[in-house]
């Protein structure tokens, strides 16, 4: 990937991790031109927002206590680590599910 195409996706690839609501914006402003850095993080921001609402739902009914302050670090390091991959320009997948969420996910085009 070359440094012009990561440069013009950066904006959306960035806003993507923002929150979920930035994930179905990045996903609009990835429409018109399709970029695959954008593409790439959109799918892998997307996957760590859709594991944190889903386990914070699971964690909600199971009642485990102090279950919450795992989910939040376990999503934040998730988080930290997509993001600063999408400011530096790289294509990391997120350890051990980032693989799946390029395979899932294969709707964010």
């Amino acid at each position: 990937m070359n440094k012009k195409e990561v440069e013009a996706g950066k904006t959306a690839a960035l806003v993507a991790y923002l929150t979920i609501v930035g994930c179905l914006i990045a996903i609009t402003m990835n429409l018109e031109p399709k970029n695959n850095f954008a593409r790439f993080h959109i799918r892998q921001a997307f996957g760590i927002h859709l594991t944190f609402h889903a386990l914070a739902i699971f964690f909600n009914y199971a009642n485990i206590p102090f279950a919450w302050v795992g989910l939040y670090v376990f999503y934040l390091i998730l988080w930290g680590y997509g993001f600063w991959g999408a400011i530096n320009g790289e294509l990391k997948l997120i350890p051990a599910i980032g693989s799946y969420f390029q395979k899932w996910f294969t709707f964010i085009s």
